[in-house]
């Protein structure tokens, strides 16, 4: 289940997100998660399977139809399950009339959910 990021999931935002190759360095990180916070343009969701998240999506809605997806990423212990797949999918039914659209860094893996 895709829910919107909140502040109390800040640590575990900033351990998914870390796996993104683009936020490797912690003041990077700190930055990204500070525009998910304040930027209403920038949205994080967090995958939820019952108790346990274990991913997380961001875009940039830019426009009226354009969602880009700006980070994808899965807990590496429970990736090759379909859950990027599932957070795209998700992302879709959410913003329907909003086309989705990848940025260098997440366009290898949208091409491959094939959507």
């Amino acid at each position: 289940m895709l829910i919107r990021y909140r502040k109390n999931y800040e640590k575990i935002a900033m351990g998914l997100l870390s796996f993104m190759p683009t936020e490797k360095d912690l003041k990077k990180l700190q930055q990204t998660i500070k525009q998910y916070e304040t930027s209403d343009d920038w949205q994080l969701f967090l995958w939820k399977k019952e108790e346990d998240i274990l991913g997380s999506i961001g875009i940039l809605l830019s426009g009226e139809h354009i969602a880009e997806i700006q980070h994808i990423s899965v807990n590496p212990s429970h990736r090759h399950q379909g859950i990027g797949k599932q957070m795209v999918k998700a992302l879709k039914e959410l913003y329907p009339d909003r086309e989705l659209r990848a940025n260098e860094y997440t366009a290898a893996f949208l091409d491959k959910c094939e959507l």
